[in-house]
């Protein structure tokens, strides 16, 4: 397991590269695409992207393997969880702040229905 994460360098250099600047990164475009109110798949293809910058960083700052499937992956894997993290918490937010009379949140990444009032009846359709 030690051997996916990061490339013979030392435990810091993986959180540091792959978890604070590639994860981070993969947050603010997550949350950026959802900001526009695209459809969450539109994630994936970006984090493949930045999971090959990741790889960049590794092999140009600390001499890593840049063309390794196995460090791609999990490189890939930890910004695609932070990507759609990022893309969820900001669509939970979107869908309470536009949609306040309806919704309401019920934790960072959820949101629900508001009960309906006392004296209020929904009227049945059809």
């Amino acid at each position: 397991m030690v051997e996916l994460t990061y490339d013979g360098n030392s435990l810091w250099v993986f959180v540091l590269l792959t978890i604070i600047l590639g994860g981070g990164a993969a947050a603010l475009t997550g949350r950026a695409i959802a900001a526009t109110w695209r459809p969450w798949w539109r994630v994936i293809p970006l984090m493949l992207l930045i999971g090959a910058v990741v790889r960049f960083l590794y092999f140009a700052l600390y001499g890593g393997t840049l063309l390794s499937l196995t460090h791609y992956a999990a490189d890939t894997a930890v910004c695609l969880l932070c990507g759609l993290l990022g893309f969820r918490a900001k669509r939970a937010s979107q869908m309470v702040t536009c949609y306040g009379w309806i919704n309401e949140h019920v934790g960072l990444l959820t949101w629900r229905r508001k009960a309906a009032s006392d004296g209020a009846e929904t009227p049945e359709s059809g």
